[in-house]
């Protein structure tokens, strides 16, 4: 058996079994912060399955309180419906990985920003047929500037938007007149 200090070359992800109770052998005191942070890049997020929640930048912090570990969460917006199930998935993993009590904090200022959106999470985005959002989040919609959203079936920019919301509140739905596919564009907020 593994004793603090040994050197294990297995990752936080390879040590995890699916379990809904602590696995016996658990040994969450080997974990690195590292090992937390690649045991959390495999949550996916529920509504977008193409990205896990930390590519989506909603996991802020990763820390320890005391004996306590304590994860910092900031939902997408304050009314999303993933919001409690994602913290469940999170508190899930790491109970999984051994960690009895992990403390999951919702933080809501500063508000979550599609800027927090990794560049391979926008890929991922792209590849699951999602436009991932462009730019940053301004406030030059709110002046009329028009928004220029690639197809991400085809990359061609000759769209449309057909509907505000998308699939879920936080995606338009948009149509490429080339192309003629539906995709959902993720808005930036």
């Amino acid at each position: 058996m593994p004793q603090p200090g040994d050197s294990d070359s297995r990752s936080a992800v390879d040590i995890l079994i699916a379990s809904d109770r602590v696995p016996a052998n658990a040994r969450p005191d080997l974990l690195t912060e590292d090992d937390i942070w690649a045991l959390l890049e495999e949550i996916k997020d529920p509504e977008v399955p193409a990205v896990s929640v930390v590519e989506l930048g909603i996991v802020r912090t990763v820390r320890w309180d005391g004996n306590e570990l304590s994860i910092d969460v900031t939902p997408t917006y304050s009314g999303c419906p993933a919001t409690e199930l994602i913290e469940e998935l999170i508190t899930e993993a790491l109970r999984a990985a051994g960690f009895r009590d992990p403390r999951i904090n919702q933080v809501l200022t500063p508000a979550w920003t599609t800027d927090w959106i990794t560049d391979e999470g926008k890929e991922k985005l792209r590849a699951f047929g999602i436009a991932p959002p462009e730019g940053s989040s301004s406030k030059m919609s709110l002046l009329g500037e028009p928004e220029v959203i690639a197809c991400p079936h085809c990359g061609s920019k000759d769209t449309e938007r057909i509907s505000e919301f998308g699939s879920t509140a936080c995606k338009a739905l948009y149509r490429c007149k080339e192309c003629l596919e539906p995709f959902d564009y993720f808005k930036c907020i």
